[in-house]
């Protein structure tokens, strides 16, 4: 499209951008999109939460707006679709961990600026969850499977906690189980800058190259940056239960890698989704200015490794047993998770790879690259993982691409116009 010489540039809207007027009371904290691309939710520091929807003219329209929290929001995701279609948890510096869902039977449009879709029966969540300690929870990630119908929930607080909890009933979210807790670094000091976020591994499975190497196939990966640093956490089997309703197996984490080479404020991580290639492509966004582009792999060792049916190695042995009991007849026998969870440690030993099921891997720094020179905030993996998007101080959206030869480099840069003052 051609600009006469009369129209001013910076009052045209590009061809496919929409700008809209958020509407809140304070600057926006958190976005998301849900999977289809067709629902818009953003979280602010006033800490209301918004739901636009896409209409059929190209369009967003306010569908709701509810007060969320008691201070600002810092982070909204919807959860899978394979859960439930319109479900989105949120959290923010009141401490709370909130799930939220939307009451189908009032028509779209309905009720909009009241609450009424996703903050009924006055403004109660689903699922909330207060963080220990009076430390807010800083990030959040949630994964789903949909072959083995669990679900899990990573927070992290800003003393350094993170904690993961399991869900194996995805009709029911209020029925959470804790799995595992660790400190992921020291705890920083009151009125220290600080940054933190977790973010699971997208794959339903590790690569192929992993598994090979001993890590389980329902093992759960999960990449973490803690103040000046980033690491790769996998679970180990700890426990493992036959019975005649099936097997049943208890996690702990360990410490798989550490990305190094950050000489500031690790603020964002991504993992690239695509577990085909063999190894796994992690990104992160740093203050120093610089974003990092690793390749994580699990290099075989020359001795035999742990084996997914190996379970006589494990510390505790393969139970085959069933327990009756007159009124519900045949139930499991304990599977060792209560044990596990009650004598999991929060501080684990940084090098202990190769003890008890656990998985060498090793990072290796493919691509380090300064967008601007100005401290970055955001990056993220589009979902094939072969385009990477950052932004920074600048206020610019810049996207690179995987090359042949495995580097990456720049394709494309998005700033918005501004107007020069007359």
């Amino acid at each position: 499209n051609h600009l006469s010489m009369e129209e001013d540039p910076h009052e045209t809207e590009p061809e496919g951008f929409t700008l809209l007027q958020h509407g809140h009371r304070d600057m926006i904290q958190a976005t998301a999109f849900n999977i289809y691309g067709n629902r818009f939710a953003t979280g602010s520091v006033d800490g209301r939460i918004k739901i636009y929807n896409l209409h059929q003219d190209g369009t967003w329209n306010l569908c709701d707006t509810w007060s969320a929290h008691n201070s600002e929001v810092l982070e909204v995701h919807w959860f899978p679709p394979s859960i439930h279609p319109n479900l989105i948890a949120s959290i923010g510096m009141d401490g709370r961990f909130k799930i939220w869902v939307e009451d189908s039977t009032l028509a779209p449009g309905e009720g909009k600026g009241k609450g009424r879709r996703f903050g009924s029966h006055s403004n109660k969540p689903v699922w909330e969850l207060r963080s220990p300690a009076r430390a807010p929870v800083l990030s959040f990630s949630i994964k789903h499977n949909p072959e083995t119908r669990h679900t899990y929930l990573a927070l992290i607080n800003r003393n350094a906690l993170l904690t993961v909890y399991e869900n194996e009933q995805p009709e029911n979210m209020e029925n959470w189980t804790e799995l595992d807790k660790m400190n992921v670094c020291d705890r920083p000091a009151r009125g220290e800058e600080v940054a933190f976020k977790v973010m699971f591994d997208p794959n339903l499975e590790p690569c192929y190259a992993a598994i090979r190497q001993g890590v389980q196939r329902d093992a759960l990966g999960i990449v973490v940056a803690s103040m000046n640093k980033a690491t790769i956490w996998r679970t180990k089997e700890i426990s493992h239960s036959v019975s005649l309703a099936g097997a049943t197996s208890s996690k702990e984490f360990y410490l798989a890698a550490e990305l190094k080479g950050h000489k500031g404020l690790v603020r964002d991580v991504a993992w690239a989704p695509g577990s085909i290639r063999g190894f796994d492509v992690v990104a992160t966004a740093c203050k120093d200015g610089f974003v990092r582009i690793y390749e994580v792999t699990t290099p075989p060792k020359g001795e035999k490794e742990l084996r997914s049916k190996d379970y006589s190695s494990m510390p505790e042995q393969v139970v085959v047993a069933t327990q009756r009991t007159p009124e519900y007849g045949a139930r499991n026998t304990p599977s060792g998770i209560g044990a596990g969870l009650a004598s999991s440690r929060l501080n684990r030993p940084q090098e202990s790879h190769g003890k008890g099921g656990e998985v060498l891997h090793v990072a290796k720094e493919v691509s380090r690259l300064e967008p601007s020179g100005t401290p970055m905030w955001r990056v993220d993996f589009d979902d094939d993982g072969q385009l990477l998007g950052s932004s920074g101080d600048d206020g610019k959206l810049i996207l690179y691409r995987r090359e042949p030869k495995g580097t990456w480099a720049k394709s494309s840069e998005l700033a918005m116009a501004r107007a020069v003052p007359s």
